[in-house]
């Protein structure tokens, strides 16, 4: 399969440079932020922060400017069952002469006020980029730390100007990594799981638990949403693993697998289809027929219970033209498989952190049409948005004011949504918001839709493609597009 990916993507560039005349290079994609600059990239200390803030017991601690813990709780909009220590930000504040004489004092002073006032079972200590230039020894002041108070003070190395966000994603999962493994479960349930890469947003796990309670499976934890320290110390008891966000989480569940044996599935909870996958692959895992039984038996049912509904919804949006652009890849291909349920056609499909490989794959779902495109600046997604001429945009809350602008509706899907998106019930929930949102009367009233090509200027680049051209950023996968058509000139 892997192999039919590559070809296919290779077949359809040759096609397109043999058409167009011309050299096509390779979708640039994974490339570093630049520190300062107006990306639309995050960085590693925000791809660090969106990953381990969501563990609602624990205390967080900026090691920087003031300015970086405005990056905070509601970055997740991850909901908590209990502990809510998580929506409180800390920061050591540095300013001109704490970067001159060092903060390593000043973080050792915070970390002992903040254990004396809020008693966490642990702190996650942040390193920012003006802790990677002046060099303070986060490793030792919070090992010293965790010697004095007695409970784990874990360093997260992450300097914003190093790397991608996705380095970010793999800092976090090393801080985790020292807390898994540091205490054992008692238990007789043999069919165990953890959920990796689900973090609660909107309170998204209330939709997916019963299922897996139903069919007799007990969940360790959810990483990192609603999660609580005493439960990620036993992560190491689960047999499988399910990693949801793969972007964020591949990486632990491969730690895990190669130091406790845990092997992990990919899936999501995302869509009719994909949930129903989602059960049988764990049903099929444990290889047990009663649970097996019991998977198809929810499928069956929670279908015809809201399959209905989800045949309402399509017939009022089925062929609308869906634009998609989110931060990671796993979204952005659930997103397509749930815009086929709803008979919509995606034209646009984008992410901030995909790779070569994701972009593979998605050219392989998508149809004959569809520009794919990696880290678009607004001024480009604005170009691709009127080109295609999408009736619907369904990204993070950045790019809504920029639909609105356009005349064009807008579904959050990230992380600042209020509605649950996940399961059976969250399908429904999204179609409902589709239908609502593109089916409004307010995109009745005319809006003019002025092409930026139109001024023949060439676009501001975005901090993390600053030299790479905007041919080199997407691909477009029909047979007969020219390459010359998606330049601008």
């Amino acid at each position: 399969m892997q192999e039919k990916i590559i070809n296919t993507l290779d077949e359809r560039e040759k096609y397109i440079k043999q058409k167009s005349g011309r050299i096509t290079l390779p979708l640039a994609c994974n490339n570093d932020s630049l520190a300062g600059a107006v990306s639309q990239r995050a960085c590693v200390y925000s791809g660090a922060r969106v990953v381990l803030n969501p563990i609602t017991d624990a205390l967080h601690l900026v090691h920087g400017p003031i300015g970086c813990a405005s990056y905070t709780w509601d970055i997740r909009g991850s909901f908590t069952s209990g502990a809510t220590l998580y929506k409180n930000s800390f920061s050591t504040d540095m300013k001109e002469l704490d970067v001159v004489f060092g903060g390593e004092k000043k973080l050792a002073n915070a970390l002992r006020e903040l254990a004396a006032r809020y008693n966490p079972p642990a702190v996650f200590v942040y390193s920012t980029c003006i802790i990677g230039v002046i060099g303070d020894d986060l490793g030792a002041v919070c090992k010293s730390a965790q010697d004095e108070l007695n409970i784990p003070v874990i360093p997260v190395q992450s300097p914003g100007f190093k790397g991608t966000k996705r380095d970010g994603y793999k800092a976090a999962c090393n801080a985790l990594f020292q807390l898994i493994g540091t205490e054992e479960r008692k238990t007789t349930n043999p069919y165990t799981v953890n959920l990796l890469g689900e973090y609660n947003v909107a309170g998204d796990l209330e939709n997916i638990k019963p299922y897996f309670e139903e069919m007799g499976v007990d969940i360790i934890v959810s990483l990192t949403g609603d999660s609580r320290i005493e439960d990620i110390r036993k992560a190491h008891c689960a047999k499988l693993n399910l990693v949801q966000c793969s972007g964020s989480m591949t990486y632990l569940a491969k730690q895990l697998g190669k130091n406790y044996g845990i092997p992990f599935k990919r899936i999501s909870f995302f869509g009719t289809d994909d949930m129903s996958t989602a059960l049988r692959t764990t049903a099929g895992f444990f290889n047990d027929p009663a649970m097996i039984e019991k998977a198809e038996e929810i499928i069956r049912r929670e279908t015809e219970r809201t399959g209905h509904q989800i045949e309402e919804f399509k017939r009022r949006v089925g062929g609308k033209r869906a634009a998609i652009y989110m931060g990671g890849a796993a979204k952005a291909v659930s997103l397509v498989r749930a815009f086929r349920e709803l008979d919509m056609e995606v034209v646009i499909i984008g992410t901030q952190t995909g790779k070569r490989d994701d972009y593979e794959q998605i050219s392989c779902l998508v149809r004959d049409g569809t520009v794919i495109i990696d880290d678009a600046n607004p001024l480009e997604l604005r170009e691709l948005l009127i080109r295609q001429n999408a009736d619907l945009l369904v990204s993070g809350v950045k790019e809504r004011f920029l639909a609105y602008k356009l005349g064009i509706p807008f579904c959050d899907f990230n992380h600042d949504r209020i509605i649950t998106f996940e399961g059976f019930d969250g399908m429904v929930n999204f179609a409902e918001e589709i239908d609502t949102t593109v089916n409004s009367p307010v995109w009745n009233l005319p809006v003019r839709r002025n092409c930026c090509n139109s001024r023949k200027q060439e676009p501001k680049k975005s901090g993390s493609h600053e030299n790479i051209p905007f041919h080199e950023k997407i691909i477009n996968t029909g047979a007969s597009a020219n390459v010359e058509e998606l330049c601008y000139s």
